[in-house]
């Protein structure tokens, strides 16, 4: 049985609710309102709703700015625009951003009626080509809604043969994304390339990439191909495509263009069938503003995009990915795998994981060596900074809050999140650097800065004493939703 769709209606005017609510209602589907930016996506995180009406501008923000968030949430929903204000300008972003329809209030409601029905006609079109029982995803561990969300775009992306560009913070899974996309894709019986380009210099890259002739330089004493030459027919994935260097940026874009490039030194110039998927933990659009990344080349990356959820706001996943874990380091030691005091995955869910997935099985390692001989994992197994995060947030809670540690003594409350975040920082073995170091504080600041003004937009403003525009951008910067 087909189920009933679901509609969320983010308008700050209440006689626009009860209008389209009696509408949504009348057409017997599900509907929901939001006056405000900040509730309505609460809701979207909530729940699925396969159409949001959205207003352009509401109390707390603007309705076209927080689309890419909107788009990314689990459900993956449609989007209309439904404004007061006919703007062209507006209209433009909008589709740029991916909406269904850009309708101007007063709308006749058989015409919105009509775009909600073409609406739902697609979405319905769209998720039955999407069999995801097919889709060979067997590495990607987890069932949160964030990640099933994911599938769409992997589904998307596996039946094409256009570029894709995944984004997400550091170890949240970039690499084996890519790999699903092309182990699905009609080129997995190829190769898939892995070029790293945080580790590719101006100097180094064009040889790595394309090749050389012999004698192109000193040391290159026979013809070498390039790794884009080994992906001929399969798949190139250029990780943190971000840390291409800008004067190589051009050169690559021809390659994108034309499929064609010439090894260092050759006069001749070959041809490469290659299928390419780039990913990211950088904010691209933000580097294009700063001219660090050039433009042409990001719109030619982004033809399929995927956004990768962070590990903190996949719930339900840490169990399964923990004994995944703990499954893969038995695999490589030879041994049986360790068994987990259940006590451990409540203090893994009280950490932040800043460094995602990849700091998680990490963290298992050390554990794992921890525990010697014992067959199962303890709270005392676990790295102390894991421990301290946990307990911390324990008693701050059963305390009543940060705000609460201090206690009646009359001092202020302590600066819990940012000392926190400090220790996770200075534990790592290898001493950060400055830049590293305050990146990670700006982000705890702004986090604090949203936790402490409960989404009041003009609030973080005039508190943080930046632009409305350049607070957004700091915003999207560090992957912080409102």
């Amino acid at each position: 049985m087909e189920e009933t769709p679901r509609i969320l209606i983010i308008d700050d005017e209440p006689e626009v609710c009860e209008t389209m609510l009696s509408m949504v209602h009348r057409m017997r589907y599900d509907g929901t309102c939001a006056q405000t930016l900040a509730v309505g996506l609460q809701k979207l995180r909530d729940g699925d709703f396969d159409v949001v009406f959205l207003d352009v501008r509401l109390p707390d923000g603007d309705g076209i700015e927080s689309l890419p968030g909107i788009k990314r949430a689990p459900s993956r929903p449609e989007v209309i625009i439904l404004t007061g204000k006919g703007d062209p300008d507006g209209a433009e972003l909008a589709i740029q951003g991916g909406v269904w329809d850009y309708l101007v209030k007063p709308s006749p409601v058989k015409n919105t009626k009509l775009t909600l029905q073409r609406a739902l006609a697609y979405r319905r079109e769209k998720q039955s080509r999407h069999d995801l029982k097919v889709l060979n995803t067997r590495d990607i561990i987890g069932e949160s809604r964030g990640i099933k969300g994911c599938f769409e775009s992997v589904a998307q992306a596996s039946r094409t043969d256009f570029n894709v560009l995944i984004t997400g913070e550091t170890g949240t899974g970039k690499e084996l994304f890519a790999r699903t996309i092309h182990r699905n894709s009609l080129r997995s019986a190829s190769a898939f390339v892995v070029v790293d380009c945080a580790s590719l210099s101006d100097s180094l890259l064009e040889s790595i990439l394309f090749g050389h002739r012999k004698g192109a330089f000193t040391g290159a004493d026979k013809d070498r191909s390039g790794l884009i030459r080994q992906a001929h027919q399969g798949t190139l994935f250029l990780d943190e495509i971000g840390e291409l260097p800008i004067a190589s940026q051009k050169s690559f874009l021809r390659v994108l263009q034309e499929r064609k490039y010439r090894p260092v030194g050759g006069s001749q110039e070959i041809s490469s069938d290659f299928r390419l998927i780039a990913a990211t933990h950088r904010d691209l659009p933000q580097m294009v503003r700063d001219g660090q990344f050039r433009e042409d080349l990001y719109y030619r990356l982004k033809t399929v995009t995927l956004h990768l959820p962070p590990l903190r706001e996949r719930e339900g996943d840490l169990p399964p990915l923990t004994l995944n874990g703990l499954a893969r380091i038995a695999e490589k030691s030879g041994t049986v795998p360790k068994g987990v005091d259940p006590e451990v995955f409540t203090i893994l869910a009280g950490y932040s994981w800043p460094g995602n997935v990849r700091e998680l099985y990490h963290t298992l390692a050390q554990a794992v060596v921890a525990s010697g001989a014992n067959q199962t994992l303890y709270p005392m197994h676990l790295p102390k900074e894991i421990r301290i995060q946990a307990a911390r947030c324990k008693v701050a809670q059963q305390s009543g809050g940060a705000d609460a540690i201090s206690g009646q003594t009359g001092k202020p409350p302590q600066p819990l999140v940012l000392d926190l975040a400090a220790a996770e920082f200075f534990a790592n073995p290898e001493f950060p650097s400055l830049k590293a170091f305050k990146d990670q504080m700006e982000k705890v600041y702004f986090e604090t800065l949203v936790q402490k003004s409960q989404g009041d937009i003009q609030a973080m403003v005039r508190r943080s004493g930046l632009s409305r525009s350049h607070f957004y951008a700091m915003l999207k910067k560090h992957g912080i939703r409102l």
